[in-house]
């Protein structure tokens, strides 16, 4: 039997580490939580948790030392997944707290909008945008939510699955290694542990690149 992927949970203080931990156990990974930059350069593969606000938790990061590392890790080819704050990090230009995230992805993140509450807070269905991975075009799949910032990616390839509440914007991002869920599928279900095993799975069997590896910005 092969050896359980080795996956680094970040953390930086934010997140419920626990749930996510969980998840990743179910689908037979050797979770590590931590906010060392030497154990999650070593890891197989990278979870960026997070709840609350961008500049606070890019401050922490860069504070920790980690934030070069992710980069790194993610442009440089190990499968990396970040979850609700941890997926719009993955992007340049935060709108909250007009701070720069890890600049991975391109795109920018703006406050979500529309004739609706916000924070945008329960369970919504998504729907997959290109079939791959997560099913084919047009699968639906029930996610829980908690946010009020939405992702804008500069590629539109880049958007797996969108979802509607009051405007329609990404609820997952992939781009070949690099993968993000505004929801938390820690918290949703058998729909979310469905993903994080997918996700798992990519690990120790990854998925043929199909673009240029993207580049972090300074």
């Amino acid at each position: 039997m092969p050896a359980a992927p080795r996956i680094a949970v970040v953390d930086y203080g934010t997140g419920n580490l626990r749930s996510i931990r969980r998840a990743l156990e179910a689908a037979r990974a050797e979770v590590v939580v931590t906010a060392d930059p030497s154990i999650i350069a070593g890891a197989d593969a990278v979870v960026l948790p997070g709840v609350g606000s961008a500049g606070a938790a890019m401050h922490r990061l860069r504070e920790l030392g980690v934030a070069p590392v992710l980069q790194h890790a993610a442009t440089a080819g190990k499968p990396f997944l970040g979850i609700c704050l941890g997926m719009q990090l993955l992007f340049g230009a935060q709108e909250e707290g007009d701070t720069y995230g890890l600049g991975i992805l391109a795109g920018r993140v703006h406050a979500l909008t529309g004739p609706v509450k916000v924070p945008h807070m329960g369970w919504n269905r998504s729907r997959v945008t290109r079939s791959g991975p997560l099913g084919d075009q047009g699968d639906e799949r029930a996610y829980y939510f908690v946010h009020s910032y939405v992702v804008e990616p500069g590629d539109a390839g880049d958007v797996a699955a969108e979802v509607t509440y009051g405007v329609t914007f990404p609820s997952i991002v992939v781009h070949d290694n690099i993968w993000g869920t505004q929801f938390h599928p820690e918290k949703s279900g058998d729909d979310g542990l469905a993903l994080v095993h997918t996700f798992v799975s990519t690990v120790a069997h990854p998925l043929p690149a199909t673009r240029p590896a993207v580049r972090a910005s300074a």
